[in-house]
């Protein structure tokens, strides 16, 4: 529980301090502005969650491209993965981690205190709300000048870590080689407060339970439940990592 730092460094010159010249002050803002903020703050005209959309949207083509000129000799279905690993939530988050991110947001106090400033799935959006009002405001090049030192450095961990082998497809495969039906995920429990779910997730084949994980979004517990079954069947692979 986060029962300090209740404000927030001002978002204008959180984004100067990283080299990024926003000309729309109410942009910046706004992509760093949470819907609890709204709550507490009438004065306040809308959230990012717009804007979160927008980056999702940007994020997706800039990094294939990206991809696509950094490895050449990829496939694309290998380029596909790394894609999907370097825009995953715990990803997006690490990267919003690396700039402080957290401690521009403006939240309502609720999600301040109960640590919303490192939430990852909070952290998640931000960033792409984040990415996408670097794109209106300056377009697609500084989106590439802001996130490619970024992608290098990720990119680089992901090849030799395998995190660019997802577990959840690498365990279908594992299903179907073997003849079973297709896996299928079950929520076992959900817990805590709104604004820090955790999801318990079983993986089950054939009605058989050969996996079980945790996370703070679906995605992650179904991620987290494949990657415990092929660490139980003894399947190689850096799984932990996911």
């Amino acid at each position: 529980m986060d029962n300090g730092n209740l404000t927030s460094v001002n978002p204008y010159e959180f984004a100067a301090a990283l080299g990024i010249q926003i000309k729309d002050r109410l942009l910046i803002s706004r992509a760093l502005t949470h819907r609890s903020y709204l709550n507490e703050h009438p004065e306040a005209l809308e959230d990012n969650e717009r804007l979160e959309f927008l980056g999702d949207a940007v994020l997706d083509f800039v990094v294939g491209a990206w991809l696509y000129n950094r490895f050449p000799e990829m496939a694309e279905g290998d380029l596909t993965r790394m894609r999907s690993a370097l825009v995953y939530t715990e990803q997006l988050a690490n990267f919003a981690r690396k700039i402080d991110l957290g401690s521009a947001l403006r939240l309502g106090r609720g999600e301040t205190i109960g640590g919303g400033r490192d939430r990852s799935v909070l952290l998640c959006d931000a960033f792409e709300a984040f990415i996408g009002a670097i794109y209106l405001d300056g377009g697609i090049d500084a989106v590439v000048r802001f996130i490619s030192p970024f992608l290098e450095e990720s990119s680089e961990d992901i090849l030799v870590n395998h995190r660019n082998e997802d577990p959840k497809s690498k365990f279908q495969e594992w299903a179907q080689a073997h003849g079973y039906t297709t896996p299928r995920y079950v929520t076992r429990n959900v817990s805590g407060p709104d604004h820090s779910r955790l999801f318990s997730v079983d993986v089950l084949v054939d009605d058989i339970v050969y996996g079980s994980g945790s996370g703070t979004s679906k995605q992650s517990a179904t991620k987290s439940a494949a990657a415990d079954a092929l660490q139980k069947l003894g399947e190689t692979g850096n799984w932990e990592k996911q």
